[in-house]
């Protein structure tokens, strides 16, 4: 096999040459128009935000389905949900009460109806909302009709609150065969009611678990939720 030596030169057309270089120039030309200006984020809310993030792989139209509980204070429901295969958020919010765009002063006075709740978005064929449910059973004293834990008044009362006629029998046929297990001993207080409008809490409250682990902690242990839920249902990840 012969070998071309490295010294052989080559004459390029010049015709090439120039439409080469014109679709260079038009390519950076191209990039420059479409890259952001100064100061100008190229990110959509979607990625700004992770919680607003929807897997893509959830439903038939991309969306997640919805379900929306109430255990007492939220940071410690999100911890709950958010640590589950085939849930994809878990928001921090209040719900069920008579003002527009509550804010957590205004719902933790007690004074608006609302109560802290939290959103889950899911995916049905992963995850499915009877073991939801399970989920939140365990995670609250369905005992307290004052509210959950060391958390009192009507903002931190338990609840379900359903999306839809699906929803709504089986929760209560959920809270029915809890009732018929006497598995706890007293009347079930938690209620079960349509959704309302459900308003996300302010950024601050979200990922409040990830965001101080230390301070979040510190409130779980002192308000007495871990030891509460062992006593009612054993002893389980809390």
């Amino acid at each position: 096999m012969t070998h071309q030596s490295s010294t052989q030169k080559y004459s390029v057309h010049p015709f090439s040459f120039t439409v080469g270089l014109a679709l260079i120039l038009a390519t950076a030309s191209a990039l420059i128009i479409a890259a952001p200006a100064s100061g100008e984020s190229s990110l959509t809310p979607e990625t700004q935000n992770p919680k607003l993030q929807i897997p893509k792989s959830q439903t038939v139209d991309n969306t997640p389905a919805r379900a929306i509980f109430a255990g007492g204070c939220f940071w410690c429901m999100e911890e709950a949900f958010e640590r589950v295969e085939g849930v994809s958020a878990a928001i921090s919010g209040y719900i069920g009460g008579h003002l527009s765009q509550p804010s957590y002063q205004q719902v933790s006075s007690g004074g608006t109806g609302h109560t802290e709740a939290i959103e889950v978005l899911y995916n049905p064929k992963v995850i499915d909302y009877q073991t939801l449910l399970s989920i939140f059973w365990s995670n609250i004293d369905p005992l307290d009709a004052q509210g959950q834990f060391c958390d009192k008044g009507s903002q931190y009362r338990s609840g379900i609150f359903f999306v839809g006629p699906q929803q709504h029998e089986l929760a209560q046929s959920s809270k029915d065969e809890l009732s018929r297990s006497q598995v706890l001993k007293g009347t079930i207080q938690t209620e079960i009611t349509a959704a309302t409008t459900f308003y996300p809490a302010e950024d601050y409250h979200q990922d409040y678990y990830l965001k101080n682990p230390n301070r979040y902690q510190f409130y779980k242990w002192n308000c007495g939720r871990k030891q509460r839920l062992t006593q009612l249902w054993g002893k389980a990840e809390h």
